[in-house]
C-alpha cells in the first residue's frame, strides 16, 4: 500500500472531484471527463514524480526504499499542490478555463482529497 495503492487512491479522487465539476456545472460527465481530467492528472503525475525525487534525497538511499506516498508531508503536499499548479497551467494554455474562483474551489477540493485522506489514514493507523 505504500507505493502503488496511494497513486492509484489519488487518480480516483482526481477523476471523482473533475466529474463533481462537470456534473455541478451541468454538463456531461462520461463525454467530457478525459478533457477535463487530463491536465489534472498531468499535474498528479509530475507531483509523484517529484515526490519520488525529493524522497531520493540523499546518495545511497533508493527513492523505493524511503518513499512513502501515504506520508501527508512531503508527498501529499508536493502532489497537492502540483496537481493544482499544473493542472491550471495545462487547462490554460489548452484554452479551458482558469478563473480565480475555479482555482480557489480546486485548490480547497483538491487539498481535502489529496491531503485529507492521507491525514485520515495517519489518524486512523495510529
Amino acid at each position: 500500500m505504500k507505493k502503488l495503492g496511494p497513486f492509484v487512491v489519488d487518480i480516483a479522487l482526481v477523476l471523482v472531484f473533475c466529474a463533481i465539476g462537470r456534473r455541478s456545472h451541468d454538463e456531461a460527465i462520461a463525454a467530457g471527463l478525459l478533457r477535463t481530467f487530463w491536465p489534472f492528472g498531468t499535474g498528479l503525475l509530475l507531483g509523484w514524480v517529484i515526490s519520488v525525487a525529493v524522497a531520493a534525497g540523499r546518495e545511497g538511499v533508493s527513492a523505493a526504499q524511503r518513499f512513502d506516498g501515504r506520508a501527508v508531508w512531503p508527498s501529499g503536499v508536493i502532489v497537492w499542490l502540483s496537481t493544482l499548479v499544473g493542472g491550471m497551467a495545462l487547462r490554460a494554455v489548452s484554452g479551458q478555463g482558469v478563473a480565480l474562483s475555479f482555482v480557489i474551489v480546486a485548490a480547497t477540493f483538491l487539498a481535502l482529497f489529496l491531503i485529507g485522506w492521507r491525514a485520515a489514514v495517519r489518524v486512523l493507523v495510529r
